[in-house]
């Protein structure tokens, strides 16, 4: 019988929500019942499990080893370092639990996680990165956060396959940047936003394939730029001579002047490139993929996030390589196939459910820590005819005896984990930087809260004491401890910060005069700056030009992440090629 569009009740927050015949179909395909969750509140209760920038001083509970680590020392289960959790001095399975039917599954899973030691941040074949987290096959990562593939990156987000970079936030393929906002394919550029293809060149919005240009707006195939007027390359190059980029004060007032570059700049309804079928924000070579972002290389993929390489998928964040077959699942998630309701399974996982920090597994259920083990449930082996039978019993138990969380939501089969059984407090999660509550909204709300250290770092020097140009800096300023401009004010702002040798050395290699705020505000900043993602809005086209093959206003409908009251002109494709190419 052909499935038909349904509209439903979400149970958290109560709004309707559609679910459409290729969704039934998937969810039919892997045999799991439809969702009682919206798209966005099932994408807040998985971010409510990602805690990126939250970093504690504590010690291993295996070794003693002083490390830093995304849980607090008194957490209550135990949390080992990277050489410790992955060592064979420990086994998952002598945590192993029986399952009581007499008892609702998640009372029984949130019982395991609380025994079974944790790793104190998430890597996966990294070097001399003890100052990250979330980072995979990288080397010299500092202070950055989900980083694939990349070398010498410092405080940077969700960077791939990029060297030398500092302050980036979602780029790819680049090269020697610095500032540069959902990029591909850049080098030796600074202050780049939406561009790709450039190279030597500062100040860019919705650039392509340019070079040695300077604060310009939808250039495409230009060199010798400069407001986005041509020069010579003689001319070029006595300009860019006088512009005192190592200068803290200049580099303000260009970033004043930059502001309002891109905010009377055209904007393409979409940031995408390459996608066939597909509905979403920053996405390349896709084909089939809607409500996504920051996702690329993918195929038949809804409601996703930061997913890439994967293909046949719904509600996956933070994951892929490689990957077929993955439902309402978090971090990590590589090579790996017919996956659900998992969180930190780093790869190589096959017909897992309800797994946290497993690997190298297949056919396990309820597990937590399991490595190279097959038909486990609730870290216990069982033999193949015995588990899969225990399997199904459980599942029917889990539709008849269902979870209830404290506001009453109810937790069948088919649901990722619940809010309480997070490992982290809201707060310290990314579920507070896409939906930022107070204490009392979380606590109303049934999430957990940690109040926020108090941070001893004692600034040596006075923001405004700090030098305002580079060539003025020595390395006696990596004794030193400055004072964040936000003042403790911002969320997570650390009141101050330090300069690291390498941070010193790229800032005099490219005139960069030394930060006026510590990391997290510098952060939050270039968040500032794009939409947020995960919401689309239904809009129109507003552009009024005459030759763009309409006589007065554009009346051509798209689904943008630019709402309505943002001040962005966001064109169609059709005008935006037009008016741009």
């Amino acid at each position: 019988m052909e499935q038909k569009t349904e509209k439903r009740i979400c149970q958290n927050c109560k709004k309707d929500f559609i679910i459409e015949p290729d969704d039934f179909g998937f969810y039919e395909k892997i045999k799991v019942p439809p969702p009682t969750f919206c798209p966005w509140c099932r994408f807040i209760r998985q971010m409510a499990w990602r805690n990126e920038r939250n970093l504690y001083k504590r010690s291993c509970d295996l070794c003693d080893k002083n490390i830093f680590s995304t849980y607090p020392a008194g957490i209550q289960f135990p949390v080992y370092c990277h050489e410790c959790w992955w060592s064979d001095k420990w086994e998952a399975t002598s945590y192993g639990q029986k399952y009581n039917f007499s008892l609702p599954f998640f009372k029984q899973y949130k019982e395991l996680l609380d025994k079974v030691p944790r790793l104190g941040y998430l890597h996966t074949n990294v070097i001399n990165s003890d100052y990250a987290n979330l980072t995979k096959d990288s080397k010299n990562v500092y202070l950055s956060f989900s980083v694939v593939r990349g070398e010498d990156v410092f405080y940077s987000k969700a960077i791939d396959d990029s060297f030398d970079i500092f302050d980036c936030l979602n780029i790819k393929n680049s090269e020697n940047c610095y500032e540069n906002i959902e990029g591909d394919r850049n080098y030796n550029s600074q202050h780049l936003l939406l561009s790709r293809n450039c190279a030597d060149s500062l100040y860019l919005f919705d650039c392509s394939n340019c070079s040695d240009c300077f604060m310009s707006s939808n250039l495409r195939n230009m060199q010798f730029y400069i407001r986005n007027q041509k020069y010579s390359k003689e001319d070029y190059e006595k300009e860019m001579k006088k512009l005192n980029s190592g200068s803290q004060h200049t580099r303000q007032k260009l970033s004043e002047e930059f502001k309002d570059l891109y905010s009377r700049a055209i904007y393409r309804f979409t940031n995408s490139v390459n996608v066939v079928n597909s509905t979403g924000n920053n996405i390349s070579n896709t084909k089939n993929c809607h409500n996504c972002f920051d996702v690329y290389d993918a195929e038949n993929m809804k409601n996703s996030y930061r997913a890439f390489a994967i293909k046949d998928a719904m509600d996956i964040y933070y994951g892929g390589l490689g990957s077929e077959i993955v439902y309402e699942c978090s971090t990590a998630i590589n090579r790996s196939y017919n996956v659900r309701f998992s969180y930190y399974v780093p790869v190589q996982l096959r017909n897992a459910e309800y797994a946290c920090y497993c690997d190298k597994s297949s056919d396990i259920f309820g597990c937590v820590g399991v490595r190279n083990k097959e038909y486990a449930i609730f870290n216990k082996v069982y033999p193949k005819k015995e588990f899969f039978e225990l399997r199904d019993k459980i599942i029917k138990q889990m539709n008849n005896l269902p979870y209830l969380d404290s506001k009453g939501r109810v937790y069948k089969y088919g649901e990722f984990f619940p809010y309480g059984l997070s490992l982290y407090a809201y707060n310290e999660t990314l579920a507070q930087e896409f939906e930022p509550l107070d204490k009392n909204a979380v606590l109303e709300k049934g999430y957990k809260w940690r109040d926020p250290e108090i941070k001893s770092f004692k600034a040596t020097i006075r923001v405004d004491h700090i030098p305002d140009n580079i060539k003025d800096v020595d390395e006696k300023i990596l004794n030193e401890v400055l004072e964040c401009a936000n003042k403790g004010e911002h969320h997570l702002c650390t009141r101050a910060f330090r300069i690291t040798p390498g941070e010193l050395k790229f800032y005099q290699k490219h005139f960069i005069p030394l930060p006026n705020k510590c990391p997290n505000c510098r952060y939050y900043d270039r968040v500032d700056k794009i939409p947020p993602a995960y919401h689309l809005y239904h809009r129109t086209c507003i552009c009024e030009l005459a030759n763009h093959g309409h006589t007065e206003k554009c009346p051509n409908e798209f689904e943008t992440p630019y709402a309505s009251n943002r001040p962005e002109k966001i064109y169609c494709e059709r005008c935006y090629q037009q008016e741009v190419y």
